[in-house]
């Protein structure tokens, strides 16, 4: 995709995903031809990687357009930036994520969020795991956080995780109450 002009060509792909998957077509291997498939790799997504989004704003109108682009332009930095346009061979392991109820720094999911960040970053997500799930959305609104801030975040401290967590905690003390679930 043209560097300068990727993100309205996204948006077309989105609109188009969000309208396929409105009228019924619930499967990902429907929804992109080859030539699109060609253009989310030149940008380091793949198919889940806008099937996931449109899929969640039919069904709750969250996340929007904005917010899924902003999460594929820290993914399409990183990838062009820290991966210099290669793809990942591995895949995140789902058996080993933190639990949902995990804590760090008495910060609820944050310890499975930052694993899932990892992963969205490098494109190593299986097709199974979505970044910004609903669980996700709700550890960012109860943390003062948006879900590409974070990603960028992740990749800032990617050589320390202590000073992630840190970021997350200063955040954290000045969000609303945090959820229990």
């Amino acid at each position: 995709m043209n560097p300068y002009t990727y993100q309205k060509r996204l948006k077309v792909i989105w609109t188009d995903a969000v309208e396929r998957y409105g009228s019924g077509q619930h499967s990902c291997e429907e929804f992109f031809d080859d030539v699109t498939l060609g253009e989310l790799a030149s940008i380091g997504l793949n198919s889940m990687d806008v099937f996931d989004y449109a899929e969640d704003y039919v069904a709750g109108g969250d996340p929007d357009f904005e917010t899924f682009l902003m999460i594929c332009e820290a993914r399409r930095d990183y990838f062009l930036t820290a991966q210099r346009g290669i793809f990942s061979k591995e895949r995140l392991d789902v058996s080993s994520l933190p639990a949902k109820d995990a804590k760090v720094a008495n910060i609820l999911w944050l310890p499975r969020i930052i694993q899932k960040a990892k992963a969205k970053l490098r494109g190593e997500l299986p097709s199974e795991i979505m970044f910004a799930c609903g669980g996700d959305r709700l550890f960012f609104q109860n943390n003062n956080l948006h879900p590409a801030e974070f990603l960028r975040a992740t990749w800032a401290y990617e050589d320390d995780e202590e000073e992630l967590i840190g970021w997350v905690a200063s955040r954290h003390e000045a969000a609303p109450v945090e959820s229990a679930s």
